[in-house]
């Protein structure tokens, strides 16, 4: 189960560095296009909804156990029974919140990468501590005790191996997308630029016909007015 794990972190550290630009764009693209993101297959949406309703099971059973259990009347010492009180309440504030949030998150996206190895880290957390309060009930509580924990411990791992082989597969799937997006921008980027089409030629149009003349029109001279004659009054000087 180690193994798993460690091949499924490196790979997914080394790999979604890579793989998330190249899908948001793509994503990005297609959701700009179709107002609507990409469909997801049924085959797998089908098989994340049994997994998630075998997780919700489990995460049930483990808190109605985790509430049953008496840690007070362990006989441990002070120190064991108040390390295991605050696991028992970190596992419990988790399987109240945390877990149900990253669930309805992978509800709405179900195959994000992100979202998938968030959840997968949740249950990662969960095991290794849950972990450590099973091994304390069965040295110092009570056989039925142990017996609960232990049947919740492995639906809890179960659900952890289911979902780090499906990101394992998402992973893969991811991967041949970005191989294929890859050799698109290559294709594409090769191919010889298509040569712009010549301009159009402009018609030029030439009109050397002359338009006729237009007779001018004299303007009319007004007559002058005849001069004015002052006549002399007749002389009036006496005879000599």
């Amino acid at each position: 189960m180690l193994n798993l794990r460690n091949i499924v972190v490196r790979s997914l550290f080394g790999f979604m560095a890579v793989l998330a630009p190249a899908t948001v764009a793509a994503q990005q693209g297609a959701s700009a296009t179709s107002g609507t993101p990409p469909p997801v297959a049924y085959a797998s949406v089908s098989e994340l909804n049994g997994m998630l309703a075998q997780l919700q099971q489990t995460a049930q059973s483990m808190q109605s156990d985790l509430e049953k259990m008496r840690i007070e009347k362990w006989k441990a010492g002070a120190s064991t029974k108040q390390q295991t009180l605050a696991n028992v309440e970190s596992i419990q504030r988790n399987l109240r919140s945390a877990l149900p949030e990253v669930i309805a998150q992978l509800n709405n996206a179900p195959e994000d990468l992100g979202v998938s190895f968030k959840l997968y880290r949740n249950l990662d957390a969960l095991y290794d501590v849950f972990g450590s309060v099973v091994e304390s009930a069965g040295a110092f509580g009570s056989k039925d005790e142990f017996q609960s924990l232990i049947n919740d411990m492995t639906g809890l791992e179960s659900a952890r191996h289911a979902f780090g082989e499906r990101m394992q597969k998402l992973t893969a799937s991811k991967e041949d997308e970005l191989t294929r997006l890859r050799a698109q921008i290559k294709a594409l980027t090769a191919a010889p630029a298509a040569p712009a089409p010549p301009p159009t030629p402009k018609k030029i149009i030439v009109d050397d016909t002359e338009p006729p003349k237009k007779a001018l029109k004299k303007k009319a001279t007004k007559p002058k007015p005849p001069p004015t004659t002052t006549d002399a009054p007749p002389s009036t000087a006496p005879p000599k």
